[in-house]
């Protein structure tokens, strides 16, 4: 059964994309089918993807708003192995056409509906803004991890972003849930660094992950080369903690198999 994630901060500059991209890729050297959503009108996810966006003629524009079907504007990010829904500057239109639709918060998880019998995990890169794209892709989604960096600031806009998943849980989607914080730019040194995981520990316990991701050049370097950093340079710091993030979830999801199977 697939499992849908969506990648969510409303702060910018954590890492979103980064996860996003380096994340399917490690989920896709598991031999996981992976499908990445750009959800960004940015399209940062698509370009460091290896997929052009300007010569996107199709992109998630068309299939939230009903255009084209979601398998006719999937394609292949060969750089990655995974598949991926690109986006483009037309996805700015979407919102406004979004807001004239009935049942417009759901758009986003239909559409995955006719494709995701064809993959194990989807992972929804989202846009910095709680708009109506983001609360697409948190109802579509069964899971959100959290991209943050250990500053007080953070924590202050993840108590808002937990605030919006409570009450789309409770309002839309019951299954939606924080399914992880993951600690990005990481630096162990820093004494706010270790107080801020401290506090995290304290409210989310083992949602944490155990796994964080440090700054490293490599990371930085492999989007402008339309890479993740799993091809760019697969020893390098980056990598190995995104391939460990991935083996991360894939052991959590396999534990809590277990456990409800002994319930």
């Amino acid at each position: 059964m697939v499992k849908i994630i969506s990648i969510a901060n409303q702060k910018g500059g954590v890492g979103k994309t980064t996860t996003s991209v380096n994340l399917s890729a490690s989920l896709a050297a598991y031999k996981k089918r992976v499908l990445l959503v750009d959800l960004d009108p940015q399209g940062n996810a698509t370009m460091g993807s290896g997929v052009n966006k300007q010569e996107c003629t199709l992109s998630v524009y068309h299939v939230l708003t009903a255009k084209n079907p979601t398998a006719e504007v999937i394609v292949k990010a060969t750089t990655g192995k995974y598949d991926l829904l690109p986006a483009n500057r037309d996805l700015v239109a979407a919102e406004v056409e979004l807001m004239k639709e009935i049942g417009r918060e759901s758009k986003l998880k239909l559409a995955l509906g006719e494709v995701s019998e064809n993959y194990d995990y989807v992972i929804i890169d989202c846009p910095p803004t709680l708009n109506m794209l983001t609360v697409n892709a948190l109802v579509a989604s069964e899971g959100v991890i959290v991209p943050m960096q250990c500053e007080y600031f953070s924590l202050e806009g993840l108590a808002d972003l937990n605030n919006t998943i409570k009450q789309i849980a409770k309002l839309i989607n019951p299954s939606l849930h924080i399914q992880g914080i993951l600690r990005t730019m990481y630096d162990p040194r820093s004494s706010l660094t270790n107080a801020v995981t401290a506090q995290l520990r304290k409210y989310f316990g083992d949602r944490v992950y155990r796994v964080s991701i440090p700054r490293n050049v490599r990371l930085a370097e492999a989007p402008s080369h339309g890479l993740p950093v799993l091809m760019y340079d697969r020893n390098s710091k980056g990598s190995i903690a995104y391939l460990a993030l991935a083996g991360e979830i894939l052991r959590l999801e396999k534990q809590q198999k277990a456990d409800l199977v002994k319930a």
